[in-house]
């Protein structure tokens, strides 16, 4: 394991409208307010979302096993923002639920917020680190 020590720095509690796409919220947050390393977490709903359930085999690299999420859900969940070069890149897992069926998943390429979402972010101050792109995965992972 490789890790480094840092600080809380700001928290920003924010509020998506219906229809806001979250990754391309917080991706403009961190850049307006230059935030370079964060936790954040989130409850509310959306109403579409792409979300990755896992890889089709364990073979490498691995093929994203996507689902789609087309009516309301609940959902919470938790993510990091680390830059990869000069681009905020989140990696958000959460629960999504309606009814009696739940699916959990990374949240990928868009979303839309249903009625109302609220997330905390909690910048992170003294870590440098980065998501870097990893040869044999084809991923951008955390480097420490």
């Amino acid at each position: 394991m490789r890790y480094q020590t840092g600080k809380q720095g700001r928290v920003f509690v924010c509020r998506l409208e219906d229809g806001e796409d979250l990754l391309k919220v917080l991706v403009g947050l961190c850049r307006k307010e230059d935030v370079k390393a964060a936790f954040f977490h989130v409850v509310g709903g959306m109403k579409s979302a792409s979300i990755v359930v896992g890889p089709e085999t364990e073979d490498m690299p691995p093929k994203p096993l996507y689902r789609k999420i087309s009516e309301s859900h609940e959902v919470t969940g938790t993510g990091t923002i680390f830059y990869a070069a000069d681009e905020p890149r989140v990696h958000f897992h959460g629960a999504f639920g309606k009814k009696d069926t739940v699916k959990m998943g990374c949240l990928r390429d868009f979303s839309e917020t249903f009625l109302v979402l609220e997330a905390v972010v909690i910048e992170l101050t003294g870590i440098d680190a980065k998501r870097e792109l990893d040869p044999a995965s084809g991923m951008y992972l955390l480097k420490v």
